[in-house]
C-alpha cells in the first residue's frame, strides 16, 4: 500500500489512535503530505468555508512573575526593557482594530496578578465593548489567574481564553519550567475557564529539546480530551537568553520544525474538526511562506499585532520576533486574496466548537 492510501486509509476510521497521529506526523513524502493537508482543508471549508479571522493582537505588558526556561520575557531576563502599556494607549490600538473591521482583539501579557494590572485590564475589556456596542470580540492570553480574576475578566465582557499548556506531558513539562511551576495548576485553569463559560484555547510548542513524535501525538490527543474551542500552537523559535536556548542552538531543524509544524495544524483539525486553530507569528518568523501554507492545512485564524511601535521591541518571546505593524494587515490580506482565502471583516469569528460543546452539556 502506498504512503498517500495509507494516509487515506487512516481518516476513514472514526476514531484517529496515538498510533496513527504517530504515523501522521513523521510523514515527509510530499504527495501524502498534501493529501493530508486537502483532507483538513476541506474540513475548515465545511466548518467555516474560505473565511480567515483577524485577531489583533495588543501586547500590553512584558512584565512577567513566571520564570519558564524558553521564554525571552522570562523573570531573570535583565537584558530586556520591561514596560506596560497605559490605558490611553491599549484604548487606541483597540480603537484601531474596531475601526479597520477586525472583529476580534487578543490582550497579551506577561503573568501578573497586581490590583493595578487587573484593573488595567478590566477597564480595557469594558471599553472594547462599549465603543463597540458589544460586537468586538475579546480573548485574553494572561496566563494562571486566581478563579476570582478570571471570573471578574468574564463578567466584565471578556469572550475567550487562551493558556497555552505548551506540552501535554508533566515529564516534558517539567523539563521547560522551573520546580515551582505546576502543570496541574496549569490544568486546573483550564477547567475553571471551562467552568466560568470561556471559550477555552490551548496549544503547544513544536520542536522544543526533548520533544518527541509521540510528545505531540498526544498532545493532539490532549486537545479532543479537554474538549477545547481554540488552539493556539507554533514552532519553537530559540532566544539565545534562555537555559532552553543554550540547549537548542546546536541541535536545531528549522526545516523539519515548519513541517512538523504544518501537519500538527492539519492532524489537529482532522481530529479536532471545528475548533479555531490560528497561524501564529513564530510560524511566520521561521518561514514567511508557511503562513499561506498553515491555511492550507486547516488554520482559520490569524493575530496581526497592533501593539504601538515603540514597544514591539521589548516584547521579545523569542530571537527574530516580527515588528510589523499595521501595515502588515493589508500584506496579508493581498497574500490570502490571490489564493482564495477572505478575511472575514466585522465578525467575532467564535469557534463553532464552543457552541456544540455548550449545547451537549446542558
Amino acid at each position: 500500500m502506498s504512503i498517500v492510501s495509507s494516509v487515506n486509509a487512516i481518516f476513514t476510521k472514526e476514531e484517529i489512535d496515538i498510533n496513527n497521529c504517530e504515523f501522521i506526523l513523521s510523514i515527509t513524502d510530499s504527495d501524502a503530505v498534501n493529501e493530508i493537508f486537502t483532507i483538513a482543508r476541506s474540513i475548515t471549508d465545511t466548518i467555516s468555508g474560505r473565511k480567515i479571522y483577524l485577531r489583533g493582537l495588543i501586547e500590553v505588558s512584558n512584565i512577567c512573575r513566571k520564570n519558564c526556561y524558553y521564554c525571552g520575557i522570562r523573570r531573570d531576563n535583565a537584558k530586556i526593557q520591561r514596560y506596560t502599556l497605559s490605558f490611553d494607549e491599549i484604548a487606541l490600538a483597540i480603537q484601531y482594530c474596531y475601526e479597520a473591521g477586525f472583529g476580534s482583539i487578543v490582550l497579551q501579557a506577561g503573568e501578573q496578578s497586581g490590583e493595578n494590572f487587573i484593573s488595567l485590564i478590566t477597564r480595557s475589556i469594558q471599553y472594547a465593548k462599549r465603543i463597540s456596542n458589544g460586537t468586538l470580540g475579546i480573548t485574553l492570553s494572561l496566563g494562571e489567574q486566581t478563579e476570582d480574576t478570571f471570573r471578574k475578566w468574564f463578567e466584565s465582557g471578556a469572550d475567550r481564553y487562551l493558556l497555552r499548556i505548551e506540552t501535554s506531558d508533566p515529564l516534558l513539562y517539567a523539563m521547560l519550567h522551573p520546580k515551582d511551576h505546576s502543570f496541574n495548576k496549569r490544568l486546573d485553569c483550564l477547567y475553571t475557564l471551562q467552568k466560568i463559560g470561556y471559550q477555552v484555547g490551548t496549544g503547544v510548542m513544536i520542536g522544543v529539546p526533548g520533544q518527541t513524535i509521540t510528545h505531540l501525538a498526544q498532545d493532539v490527543l490532549f486537545f479532543k480530551r479537554m474538549d477545547v474551542d481554540m488552539i493556539g500552537m507554533g514552532p519553537y523559535v530559540v532566544h539565545p537568553d534562555t537555559p532552553t536556548g543554550t540547549i537548542a542552538q546546536n541541535h536545531y531543524n528549522k526545516t523539519k520544525i515548519v513541517q512538523r509544524t504544518l501537519l500538527m495544524i492539519a492532524l489537529t483539525r482532522i481530529v479536532c474538526r471545528d475548533v479555531n486553530i490560528a497561524s501564529t507569528t513564530a510560524l511566520e518568523v521561521l518561514d514567511g511562506t508557511a503562513v499561506l501554507n498553515s491555511f492550507y492545512a486547516g488554520a482559520n485564524v490569524k493575530m496581526i499585532n497592533v501593539t504601538p511601535e515603540h514597544y514591539k521591541r521589548y516584547y521579545d518571546l523569542y530571537q527574530g520576533k516580527t515588528e510589523k505593524g499595521v501595515a502588515a494587515h493589508q500584506q496579508f490580506e493581498q497574500l490570502i486574496t490571490k489564493h482564495g482565502f477572505a478575511i472575514a471583516y466585522y465578525s467575532k469569528g467564535d469557534p463553532v466548537h464552543f457552541y456544540t460543546r455548550r449545547e451537549q452539556c446542558r
